[in-house]
Order: C-alpha cells, then structure tokens, then sequence
C-alpha cells in the first residue's frame, strides 16, 4: 500500500500568533516557490493552543496547502478542569491532527500510556487525527532493550482501538536523546524500530492497518539528513521540531522527494 509521507512541524511552545501568521505565510509561499505536490508528501503545522484559530483562519481564507493541528488534548469533554482542552474545542476549530504523548509530556507532566491512550480515544472520537508519540530514552537505547520497550508502549497506547482505528492513526517514533540535541537516529536505527512497530501492529490488529498506518521518525530531522530518513521503507514521514520554525527549511523536508 502507498502511504503518503506526513512532513508535521511542531512549533512547541514557540511563537505567538503575530509571529504564527508570518511563517505560515512564508511557509505556504516558500512551498509555492520549490513546486510543492501534494501528492508526494502532505505538510501540516502543530502549533500552540493560543495560535489555532489564527492559524485556521489563514490557512482556510487563503486556502493553503497545509494541515494544522495541536500540540495536546484533554481526556475530559467538559467541566472544572482549569487550563485544559477538550477535543471538542479542538474539532471546532477545524484541527486535522492532535499529538497525544510526546516525550516533554511524558517527561514533565508524567503522562502514562493510559493517559496517551485515553487522548488518543477522545481525538478520534472527535473526527481528528492522532499522532501518537513512542520512543526510548538514552539508557534503553545503550542497554539494547529499545525495540522492546518502545513496542511496550505501542501497546499501551493502542489498547482498545480497533484495526480501523489504528490503520487511520499516525504513530511517532521519536527517540529521546535526539531531541533538539543535533543527534539524530541513522536511518538504520529509525527503520529499526518502524519496522518493529509495523509488525506489531499487524500482531496486534491485522496486516491491513499495519499496511494503512502512517509511522513518522521524530528526532533532530533536517533538510540535511531527511532523504536517507525517508528512503526507509516503514518511515512514512517526520515530526519536526526546530527546523519546522523556519519556513524555508521545513519547506525543504516537505520536498524531500525533489532531491
């Protein structure tokens, strides 16, 4: 099965939303400029909470070749729960695509794999798109226990989905230590552990949705490493985090496939 690779860039807790406008726009030009063909990669931009709605009225209005979506997504609907976001809000806004359990969450705020399971149940229950998050710290991956680990989580996070849902879903692997560290995985390493995530999918829910399931390598990607990335047969796409903030470099990963 063709899978169309998705370049997504998470902006993290970067730029407000004067400065969301200015790169989304250079964004969507600069893509212009290079031939974009949507056909070959699909590009979309996680941005903060504060900046959806500038970001939606943009590229909407302006009818842009881009996705947008959010960084994070609450496991309630509604009620008392000060500085949340339902996936309600989030499916009002038009958002194609919730991350549900990056690494920061995981690290900082303690999101378990029930809690990332649970996100991911209420984004897709809200006609939205999840990019669930797995990937092993420095010392899993020096102890040669990484692919076990991280399928650990796979399963974890993927409890209770159907084939369909799952097939539908986007799944990021994202190694820790080559987060915003200017180390990155080979591509080697990235095929590794997408391959073992595609088989256990198909384990877990069938060799259709292991074929349908869209796995992104996350972790230090730029302009300069992400042809040998996507040259990977299970690598479907990237998570981006820095080079995403600059238009023209991102635009360059979305275009992997001209060079």
């Amino acid at each position: 099965m063709s899978r169309l690779p998705l370049m997504a860039g998470n902006w993290k807790m970067n730029l407000n939303h004067v400065e969301a406008t200015n790169v989304v726009q250079k964004l969507a030009w600069t893509l212009s400029d290079y031939h974009y063909d949507k056909k070959k990669s699909e590009a979309a931009v996680i941005v903060p909470f504060t900046n959806l709605r500038t970001v939606q009225t943009l590229i909407q209005g302006d009818r842009y070749s881009l996705g947008f979506g959010a960084q994070d997504v609450s496991v309630y609907d509604a009620g008392a729960y000060t500085g949340e976001v339902s996936a309600g809000m989030l499916a009002k806004l038009d958002c194609t695509y919730v991350v549900v359990g990056h690494s920061e969450r995981r690290e900082y705020h303690g999101e378990t794999d029930e809690v990332i399971n649970a996100k991911a149940k209420k984004v897709i229950e809200n006609s939205m798109t999840p990019i669930i998050c797995v990937g092993e710290k420095l010392d899993i991956r020096q102890e040669g226990t990484h692919v076990d680990y991280v399928l650990n989580q796979v399963d974890g996070v993927l409890a209770g989905l159907t084939a369909e849902q799952v097939g539908a879903l986007v799944i990021a692997y994202e190694p820790v230590w080559a987060i915003g560290t200017g180390e990155v995985a080979t591509p080697q390493d990235a095929q590794e552990v997408c391959g073992a995530i595609r088989a256990r999918v198909s384990d877990l829910v069938g060799a259709e949705a292991a074929d349908s399931v869209r796995i992104q390598y996350g972790g230090s990607v730029k302009s300069s490493n992400v042809v040998e990335i996507m040259a990977q047969g299970d690598v479907d796409g990237a998570l981006v985090g820095g080079a995403s903030l600059d238009p023209e470099e991102f635009a360059r990963i979305v275009t992997f496939y001209a060079r």
